[in-house]
């Protein structure tokens, strides 16, 4: 099919996620039709360097020799097969591989299919443990979260989100939270430096934790890094200090690693950096190295514990999903695991880090710049207008949005939040494509704000 038939067909029947489907039509969004490497190639045969790992979740490339095979491999036994009442090889071979990767005591594995779920399931799970657990059973009906949190789109996850934008029209939809400053902001009021406001924030954590210990169920929290804040990076001994006043408090300490997880931030969970073991951790995005959907949220004994009764007694936790476990994704989750060690995915991690840090330093005192921020691999630019008065630029002009574009022109494709200009480079990609993905992202951020 040609690329003008597919183009009208995409305008005509494909709602496309978190965009502007008025301005989607006008602007000839390329049709991808295949990939090599860490390229996205279009069906005119244009050539993409893939800057945002396909929304985070792509580790390793595309076409993948390994993950290729093992699901092939798959398709030769069985494609899918349910987990209520029955059992699958490659689910029970993953749980086992990945358990022995976590933190010591998440032992259990309840898998789903996209963060969101993950997050919903850790929810549900942490709600109804406090009311079945076997000592001093109590009903807690609040979680704590952070302000600019985003943990996924369904109604739980967005009930313990934050950003207005995405969230702000379902209001009278969700659950009612306690939010506390997130301990890293670029605005901040005025005469307070950075380290005034993370001593503030951690006040805020510690009062309303005292103050509503015995209501709160848990504390949901992406570790060291708030990715669709426009990745906020954490002050170091914070998730530390959530850890001690949760455990402290008897709350349950929630991590989504969905974004974090699988080598962004340097290791391969971002709660290792602080030596925190969590109660329950959400995964997805690069749990398959961005195949096929897969999600798993990973319990401690006491936890599983809680929810082992007779029949009779209720206590099973009814909650599933019809692709839960799903063998295909199972299997290439275990040949992307299997890669962090045979190619030094975590090495080549840290080489990357250490190269975007340098090429980022080139555009510490340019005037559009208010900040920049990165852990890892995980890179976010705040762009302004003027930057001593940290003047945001007009969201008529869209900014991030024009840069994507002239970014695309150079065969780069980037995302932004808002103004905030996204890299995030998968964490197997060779350090001289990352060195291109900078080169032609300042080069359409130069051209850009110079015509605002």
């Amino acid at each position: 099919m040609d690329t003008a038939t597919l183009e009208k067909l995409d305008n005509a029947h494909v709602w496309h996620p978190f965009t502007p489907m008025l301005e989607q039509a006008r602007e000839r969004t390329p049709v991808i039709a295949s990939a090599e490497g860490f390229h996205l190639i279009d069906s005119d045969g244009q050539r993409y360097l893939d800057g945002v790992s396909s929304l985070w979740c792509n580790l390793h490339g595309h076409r993948v020799p390994e993950i290729d095979a093992a699901i092939r491999a798959q398709l030769d036994r069985v494609a899918h097969s349910t987990l209520l009442g029955l059992a699958n090889e490659p689910s029970i071979q993953f749980a086992a591989e990945l358990v022995r990767r976590v933190p010591p005591g998440l032992n259990h594995v309840f898998y789903s299919d996209n963060g969101s779920t993950a997050v919903e399931a850790a929810l549900k799970i942490a709600y109804q443990y406090h009311q079945q657990r076997a000592v001093r059973p109590s009903r807690r009906d609040l979680f704590v979260c952070l302000s600019g949190a985003y943990h996924g789109d369904t109604i739980g996850s967005v009930s313990v989100g934050g950003i207005d934008l995405f969230h702000s029209v379902y209001g009278n939809l969700l659950f009612k939270t306690l939010k506390v400053p997130a301990p890293a902001g670029y605005r901040r009021p005025a005469g307070m430096t950075a380290a005034d406001w993370c001593s503030h924030a951690i006040r805020e954590l510690e009062r309303t934790i005292v103050e509503h210990h015995s209501r709160i169920a848990g504390f949901v929290i992406e570790p060291l890094v708030q990715g669709a804040a426009g990745v906020l990076v954490h002050p170091a001994g914070y998730l530390k200090r959530v850890r001690e006043l949760t455990a402290e408090h008897d709350i349950l300490l929630i991590a989504d690693e969905v974004a974090t997880g699988f080598g962004r931030t340097g290791t391969l969970l971002a709660c290792e950096q602080e030596q925190v073991r969590p109660d329950l951790l959400c995964l997805s995005k690069g749990i398959t190295g961005g195949y096929l959907p897969l999600a798993a949220t990973l319990a401690t004994d006491e936890i599983y514990g809680a929810f082992l009764a007779e029949p009779a007694e209720g206590k099973t936790f009814f909650h599933g999903h019809t692709y839960t476990g799903n063998p295909l994704a199972c299997a290439a989750a275990r040949a992307s695991l299997a890669l962090f060690e045979s190619n030094r995915v975590l090495d080549n991690v840290r080489e990357i880090s250490s190269r975007l840090s340098k090429r980022l330093a080139n555009l510490a005192d340019h005037p559009h710049v208010g900040e920049i921020r990165q852990k890892g691999s995980m890179v976010g630019i705040e762009l302004v207008q003027e930057r001593a008065a940290q003047t945001p630029f007009p969201p008529a002009a869209r900014i991030g949005h024009r840069i994507a574009l002239a970014a695309r022109e150079r065969g780069v494709v980037i995302r932004p939040i808002g103004d905030v200009m996204v890299l995030m480079p998968a964490p197997a990609m060779p350090v001289d494509l990352v060195d291109e993905l900078c080169t032609k992202t300042f080069a359409a951020l130069e051209e850009v704000v110079s015509h605002p």
